[in-house]
C-alpha cells in the first residue's frame, strides 16, 4: 500500500510540490485539503483578472480534471483545523479525520488588515464596501461591488495595492492610493525610484498619497470615505486594503509546531524534530526569512519533493537570492538584493530621468553586483540579474551596466544562460526546463509554453522563452501546425477549411467533424467556431444544432455569474421613443427585474432574469433582440447629428439605423460594433470601433476600421473618405464579410486589421485589387436575407428544454453524503 500523503492547502506552493513529486515519480496515495472551492490558479494574475485583461478560466493552473487524473483526492473548500502529530492525523472543522504517512503543510499566507476603526462590523466582517485583495472570491466580489460605485481608496503602496489600483481604474471614476511610507514600493525601492514609479503612477489618472496613516474608515452602514492621521478626510464608497500578507501559521501553532513569523523549518524543509511534516510556501520561516514571491517557493518544491522521494535524500535549501522583474500598474519594475549601499568602500551608479519616468542602479561590492533597481527601462535586466545571481565578470566601463554604448547590446544570450537560471519567474520554469522539453521531441514555441507553463503567467518572458526554444532546438524551430488551424479540433486552416466545406457542402458541425477530422472525433472548444463558419457561409441552408451553440446563442441572452439573463432589446442608432420606455418600464416592473442598466452602446439592459422567463419577457417587450450576447454584428452608436446639433456636418442618426437595420444579427468570428458621428469632434466615438464613420464638410463621410476601447486601446485606420451614405452601406457590408471570411475564430478587427495591413484591406474592400468586391457584396446580401430575428423563438421552443430553469455558473462546495 502506497504511503499516504495528506497536503494542507491547494495553492500556488501547494499544488506545484505535488507536482515536483509526482515528476519524479512519487508513490503516494494523496489528499489535498483547499480553503476555496476549486482547483488551483495563479494568484499572481489576479490583478489581470481586475483589470479585466484576463477571463477568470485562464488564470486556473490545474483544473479539477487534473487532480482526478492523477489520483489526488480532492477536498475542495474543506479547511483543516488541527494536526495530531502523535496519532498522526488531520482534523477538517466538520470533524472528519483523514490520517497521513507524510504531511505537508502549504497553508500560504492571508492579507494583512490593520486594526483601523470602522473596518469592521461586529458580527458582519468587513464593513460594506470594504474588501481585501488576495483571493478570486475577493476580486470577485470587488468587480461587483465597483460597478455600481465611483471612487475607491487603495490602502498600501507596495506591488499589490499599485495592481489593486490599475485594476480599479476598469470599474470606477476615481481611485486614490494611500501608502503609510514616504514612497512607494518602499520595501523593493529606494526613495528616488519610488519617487520616480508616483510620477508615471499618477499620469495614469490614480491620486497617490504618501506618508498617509488611514486612522478610520467613515460611513454607518456603507463606507463613505477614510481619515487621515493628519485629519484629511477622502471621500470613497470602496475601500480596498493591500498592506501585506502575513503567514497562515494558526493551524501549526494550535498543533504544537514552532512558530514565529512563519512555521519553523530546517534546510530539508522540514518542521523541528518532525521527520513526517513539512511545510512550503509563504507559511515556511527559513532561517528567519519568510517569502512572499513565488520563485523562493519553486526553489522550496524541489528540495521538498526530492527529500521526500527519496530522489536527493542530501537536497537542501538554502534560502533565495530576490530578484524579480516584473510590470507594475503598467510600468517596467525589477529589483534585486540591496536598494541602497551601506558601506562607504561600495560603488554606486546613479541614472535618473523623472520626466520620461525612468531610473536605474546599480551597488557593486568587491567587483560583483550586489544590488540593482531599474524602473521604466529594463532592457538590461537580463544581464544585471545573471550578474547578480552568478557573480558574472562586470564591464571595466561600469556604465555599461545601464546602457548600450554604441556596440552590440550586452545581453546574456540563451546560450549563456546558467541551465537553473529562472525563466519564468511566475510559473518557475528554468533554462533547463525548456531544453528538455525541446530536446524531448517539442519544437514548437507553443508547444513548449504549454508543456511547461513558461509564458503562461505575466507573460514578459515569452520572448527569452522563444529565444531558448530555437537555441535549443538548433535553430531547428518548428511552426506549430495547430497555430494556423481555424479552431483547434479541425486541422485546416481557415480557407481550406471553408473550401473543403463548400466542395463536401457539409452544412452542420456534426458533418464538418465525421468528414474532416480523422476518427470523426468531436471537439467541444471548436464546435461555437464552426457554427458561426457555417452560418455565415449557408445562411437559410445552414443545419442548425443546437447542441454546437453556446448557452447565449442557445436562448438568445447573456448569461450572467448567478446563472441569470441579461435582456438588451434592439434600439437602432439608439433611438427610442416614449411608448419603448414606456414598455420597457411596465416589463421591468411587472417581471421585478433587479437592475435596469444604460450600456455604453446607447441601449436599456435588463439584468437578472431567469432563463424560464426570458419567452415572457420577450414577448411583452414586444422589441427585436439587440444581439448584446453573440459573436456577431452588436450595436451602431450614433450621436444627436445633423437634425439638432449646431455641430452637425451629416445625419449621423439616420444613417446608424440604416446600418443597424441592415446588418443587424450578422455573425461573426467577434464581435462587431460600430458608430456613426456626425462632426469630427467624435461625440459618439467611432475612432475607437470596429467601424467607425465619421462625417466631414463636404457631404463626406469618413470611413475607419480596427479601433478599440476596451482593454485595448486602439484608434482605427482610415479605410476610405467616401461622398455619399450609400457608399458608406456598401463599403460597411463589404469590409465586415471580409473580415468574417479572413479573419480567425475570436480575432477582433483591432487584432485582424493591422495583421493584414490596412493597405491591403483597402486594396481589396475599397479599390477591388483581387476582383472578389462582387462576391463579397453578394455573400453579405445572401445573410442580410437570411436573418430572422431570434426571439421570435419565444412562441415555437427549438428544443423542449430550451428555456428550462438553470443552474448558477459559481461553483459551489460538494457536501459530502453521510
Amino acid at each position: 500500500m502506497a504511503p499516504r500523503l495528506v497536503v494542507i492547502g491547494n495553492g500556488m506552493a501547494g499544488a506545484r510540490t505535488v507536482e515536483e513529486i509526482l515528476s519524479r515519480g512519487g508513490d503516494f496515495d494523496i489528499t489535498m485539503f483547499g480553503d476555496e472551492p476549486y482547483g488551483n490558479y495563479n494568484r499572481i494574475m489576479l490583478s489581470n483578472v481586475l483589470a479585466g485583461v484576463e477571463d477568470e478560466s485562464g488564470i486556473f493552473l490545474n483544473d479539477l480534471s487534473w487532480y482526478a487524473d492523477n489520483g489526488i483526492t480532492l477536498h475542495a473548500g474543506r479547511r483543516i483545523s488541527r494536526i495530531d502529530r502523535f496519532a498522526k492525523q488531520v482534523y477538517a472543522e466538520d470533524g472528519t479525520a483523514t490520517p497521513y504517512d507524510k504531511l505537508i503543510i502549504a497553508t500560504g499566507s492571508r492579507a494583512f488588515v490593520p486594526p483601523i476603526p470602522g473596518i469592521h462590523r461586529p458580527g458582519r466582517g468587513y464593513h460594506q464596501g470594504v474588501f481585501a485583495f488576495r483571493t478570486l472570491d475577493d476580486t470577485r466580489s470587488m468587480i461587483r461591488y465597483a460597478r455600481e460605485h465611483e471612487r475607491a481608496v487603495v490602502i498600501g503602496g507596495g506591488l499589490l495595492g499599485l495592481e489593486a489600483a490599475r485594476g480599479l481604474q476598469n470599474h470606477l471614476s476615481h481611485v486614490t492610493l494611500l501608502h503609510a511610507a514616504g514612497h512607494l514600493m518602499n520595501t523593493q525601492l529606494d526613495a528616488q525610484a519610488g519617487a520616480i514609479l508616483q510620477r508615471s503612477v499618477e499620469k495614469l489618472g490614480i491620486e497617490v498619497v504618501c506618508d498617509a496613516m488611514t486612522t478610520e474608515i467613515l460611513g454607518k452602514h456603507q463606507v463613505t470615505g477614510v481619515k487621515l492621521a493628519d485629519g484629511r478626510v477622502i471621500d470613497c464608497d470602496v475601500v480596498v486594503v493591500a498592506a501585506g500578507i502575513r503567514a497562515n501559521t494558526d493551524v501549526a501553532a494550535a498543533s504544537g509546531l514552532v512558530v514565529e513569523r512563519g512555521i519553523v523549518v530546517d534546510d530539508q524543509m522540514r518542521a523541528p524534530d518532525e521527520p513526517d511534516i513539512y511545510v512550503v510556501g509563504e507559511c515556511a520561516q527559513h532561517r528567519g526569512e519568510t517569502y512572499g514571491l513565488v520563485a523562493p517557493l519553486w526553489d522550496q518544491a524541489k528540495v521538498l519533493a526530492d527529500h521526500l522521494t527519496g530522489r536527493d535524500p542530501q537536497a537542501a535549501y538554502h534560502g533565495s537570492r530576490i530578484a524579480t522583474k516584473l510590470k507594475v500598474a503598467g510600468v517596467d519594475v525589477a529589483s534585486m538584493g540591496l536598494k541602497e549601499s551601506d558601506r562607504a568602500d561600495d560603488e554606486t551608479l546613479v541614472f535618473s530621468e523623472p520626466r520620461k519616468g525612468i531610473y536605474k542602479s546599480v551597488i557593486i561590492r568587491d567587483g560583483r553586483l550586489v544590488g540593482a533597481t531599474l524602473v521604466g527601462d529594463v532592457k538590461k535586466v537580463a544581464f544585471l540579474m545573471q550578474a547578480f545571481d552568478r557573480g558574472l565578470a562586470l564591464p571595466e566601463d561600469r556604465v555599461e551596466l545601464m546602457f548600450d554604448l554604441g556596440g552590440p547590446p550586452a545581453e546574456v544570450s540563451a546560450a549563456e544562460l546558467a541551465d537553473d537560471a529562472q525563466v519564468c519567474n511566475c510559473n518557475g520554469v528554468t533554462k533547463g526546463t525548456i531544453a528538455e522539453t525541446v530536446h524531448g521531441g517539442c519544437k514548437t514555441v507553443s508547444g513548449v509554453m504549454d508543456k511547461t507553463r513558461a509564458g503562461k503567467g505575466c507573460g514578459t518572458c515569452k520572448s527569452l522563452v522563444a529565444q531558448i526554444v530555437e537555441w535549443a532546438a538548433g535553430g531547428a524551430v518548428e511552426e506549430d501546425p495547430k497555430a494556423s488551424w481555424y479552431v483547434p479540433g479541425v486541422p485546416m486552416p481557415k480557407p481550406e477549411l471553408m473550401a473543403a466545406i463548400r466542395r463536401y457542402e457539409l452544412r452542420s458541425v456534426s458533418s464538418v467533424f465525421a468528414k474532416l477530422v480523422p476518427g470523426g472525433e468531436e471537439d467541444a472548444k471548436s464546435k461555437m467556431g464552426l457554427a458561426s463558419l457555417l452560418k455565415m457561409m449557408w445562411g437559410e441552408d445552414y443545419i442548425d444544432e443546437r447542441d454546437a451553440r453556446f448557452i447565449n446563442d442557445r436562448v438568445h441572452a447573456n448569461i450572467q455569474r448567478d446563472g441569470t439573463f441579461s435582456v438588451v432589446p434592439q434600439m437602432k442608432g439608439g433611438v427610442t421613443t416614449p411608448a419603448q420606455l414606456r414598455r420597457i418600464a411596465e416589463v421591468a416592473e411587472k417581471h421585478a427585474v433587479p437592475m435596469v442598466k444604460l450600456t455604453g452602446g446607447q441601449r436599456i439592459d435588463l439584468l437578472g432574469i431567469p432563463k424560464e422567463t426570458l419567452p415572457k419577457i420577450w414577448a411583452d417587450l414586444d422589441m427585436p433582440s439587440g444581439y448584446a450576447y453573440g459573436k456577431s454584428f452588436r450595436t451602431v452608436k450614433t450621436c444627436v447629428g445633423s437634425d439638432f446639433c449646431r455641430f452637425g456636418v451629416g445625419d449621423s442618426t439616420a444613417l446608424g439605423i440604416a446600418l443597424e437595420e441592415r446588418y443587424q444579427g450578422i455573425e461573426g468570428p467577434g464581435k462587431m460594433k460600430l458608430a456613426v458621428t456626425g462632426c469630427p469632434r467624435n461625440c459618439a466615438e467611432a475612432y475607437v470601433k470596429d467601424l467607425g464613420v465619421v462625417a466631414i464638410d463636404g457631404g463626406r463621410w469618413e470611413l475607419y476600421v480596427g479601433g478599440a476601447a476596451g482593454a485595448h486601446v486602439r484608434k482605427g485606420d482610415l479605410l476610405a473618405t467616401v461622398e455619399s451614405p450609400e457608399e458608406v452601406i456598401t463599403l460597411t457590408g463589404r469590409f465586415l464579410q471580409y473580415y468574417r471570411e479572413s479573419a480567425n475564430w475570436l480575432e477582433r478587427t483591432y487584432a485582424w486589421v493591422p495583421r493584414l495591413g490596412i493597405e491591403h484591406i483597402r486594396a481589396v474592400v475599397v479599390d477591388d485589387a483581387e476582383g472578389i468586391a462582387a462576391d463579397l457584396d453578394a455573400a453579405m446580401a445572401a445573410s442580410v436575407a437570411a436573418y430572422r430575428d431570434p426571439w421570435k423563438e419565444r412562441a415555437e421552443p427549438a428544443t423542449p428544454g430550451q428555456f428550462r430553469t438553470s443552474l448558477p455558473l459559481v461553483v459551489l462546495p460538494q457536501v459530502p453524503v453521510r
